[in-house]
């Protein structure tokens, strides 16, 4: 794990909604399915470069996921830093989506983000209306995830940071991780297998956890004691 993360100002924050919308949920979700569940929460899945974000999305996903991967060119080896994950031949350009049922009455509609720069300007449209979102983290490039651990931070978004365990990378426990990255206190920070379901669905389960605790905490500060008229 190398690299350090400088903070950045915060910015304000993205209002948190139960319903995740868009052409793509209609599209995946629409035909020949069962009832959608009574609530469905939109999650985003971000990180760096080759971290396993369309992976995780498609282990999870009870439906075929929809996927805008594009064969990488070699204009675009010249910009993006392919070291470390040097078998990889293809990069999402726009957006991974999936849907995961977590129990009876809950869905979760997963929105995979592009990791490299160009693609971010989709990132505030991704964001608009999510609950929370998934940082997957790669130890042999942790420094690729710091824009995203900083762009959640700043919007005050909950997120938790998943590392994928990748064969023949070097492990670290969360605690080291949390340090490197320099999260803020109580920021989870999961290991995974991007490939596995069980473990996926795991790390989703603890982000709607958290951020169910994050926006109660939230909402209860904007609640002022009451003080009895003398």
């Amino acid at each position: 794990m190398t690299g350090q993360r400088i903070k950045g100002p915060r910015a304000e924050a993205v209002p948190a909604a139960a319903t995740a919308a868009g052409a793509a949920a209609e599209a995946q979700a629409g035909s020949g399915e069962e009832e959608l569940a009574s609530l469905a929460l939109k999650i985003l899945v971000a990180g760096g470069f080759g971290a396993g974000k369309t992976t995780l999305v498609g282990a999870v996903s009870e439906i075929r996921p929809l996927r805008t991967e594009e064969a990488l060119s070699e204009a675009g080896e010249r910009v993006d830093d392919t070291g470390g994950v040097d078998a990889k031949t293809t990069t999402t350009v726009a957006m991974d989506f999936g849907r995961i049922t977590i129990r009876e009455g809950l869905s979760l509609y997963l929105f995979g983000t592009p990791g490299q720069d160009r693609f971010w300007f989709l990132w505030d449209e991704l964001a608009q209306g999510a609950l929370g979102a998934v940082v997957l983290a790669d130890t042999r490039r942790l420094q690729d995830c710091f824009p995203a651990v900083d762009y959640f931070e700043h919007r005050r978004i909950p997120f938790v940071v998943a590392v994928n365990c990748f064969a023949g990378a070097r492990g670290y426990g969360a605690h080291e991780v949390s340090l490197a990255l320099d999260l803020e206190a109580g920021t989870p920070v999961v290991l995974c297998d991007a490939r596995d379901k069980d473990s996926g669905k795991e790390v989703l389960i603890r982000l709607v956890e958290y951020a169910g605790r994050r926006h109660t905490a939230r909402l209860l500060d904007l609640v002022e004691p009451q003080v009895d008229p003398v």
